[in-house]
């Protein structure tokens, strides 16, 4: 039987066609391909209805041993469980097709997997490019996130996550459990998914470990600012209350 590789990178794309034309993926194969450990490589298409899957076909004609999984149109976290429910790592990093936080920042994160953190997640700094409004926002969020969830993350929307597998799977069976996978239409941008993970993962008492990494704003523009606001703290409402209801049950005795 075939060792288990190290890490697993989980991809999810949907209406990425842009992106992938300038050579994204190329980029996280070769980094990858240099690295002295195993690791395989999942691409998860939601269902886009761009050419983002004709282009991701494509690319795995001359990457055979990349893993591309195509699902109907389910939004973020949907795509995302998929990804880690078909990862073999003892390691799954989530990264973003855009790659707005370069997978080279995966560097910083290796010393602590070494050191056995189960969450490792990665935090923005000085957030290059960005307007104004976009500082406030991510400043309004760690507020309304130490108040309502006490939970001490600088930033949680970061689409750079690395989770050992055993933290993966009982995290995103749990959130599977609360949001069972339906197709929808339209583009479903979730600001409560990263913010839910973490706190799950808190409650479950795994070790976090918070990392400065690279982000640029120029490659990563799918924010509104009212509606993200509003949605955002209208989340974390959420995730607090199904917590007071019990709605996360944590095992198989209901504990």
């Amino acid at each position: 039987m075939p060792k288990s590789p190290y890490l697993s990178v989980v991809i999810p794309v949907y209406n990425e066609a842009d992106n992938l034309k300038t050579q994204k993926l190329p980029q996280i194969y070769k980094y990858l391909s240099a690295m002295d450990f195993s690791w395989e490589m999942i691409l998860v298409n939601d269902g886009s209805s761009d050419d983002s899957l004709a282009l991701l076909n494509e690319f795995i004609k001359d990457h055979p041993a990349v893993k591309l999984i195509d699902n109907p149109h389910q939004g973020k976290a949907a795509t995302v469980a998929t990804g880690v429910f078909a990862s073999q790592g003892e390691y799954i990093l989530f990264s973003d097709t855009d790659q707005a936080t370069p997978i080279e920042e995966l560097n910083k994160f290796i010393p602590f997997m070494h050191q056995g953190y189960e969450i490792i997640i990665g935090s923005r700094t000085g957030r290059k490019g960005a307007p104004l409004f976009r500082q406030i926002l991510a400043r309004g969020m760690v507020i309304f996130r130490t108040l309502l969830l006490n939970l001490p993350i600088t930033d949680s929307q970061c689409g750079f996550k690395a989770f050992k597998k055993e933290a993966a799977t009982k995290i995103f069976t749990i959130m599977s459990r609360v949001h069972p996978p339906q197709v929808i239409s339209g583009p479903a941008v979730n600001p409560g998914f990263d913010v839910e993970l973490l706190y799950l993962g808190r409650k479950l008492g795994f070790k976090i470990k918070e990392i400065p990494v690279v982000w640029n704003y120029y490659t990563s523009k799918r924010v509104s600012f009212f509606k993200d606001a509003v949605n955002g703290v209208k989340e974390l409402f959420l995730v607090r209350y199904r917590s007071l209801t019990n709605a996360y049950i944590l095992d198989a005795d209901g504990k």
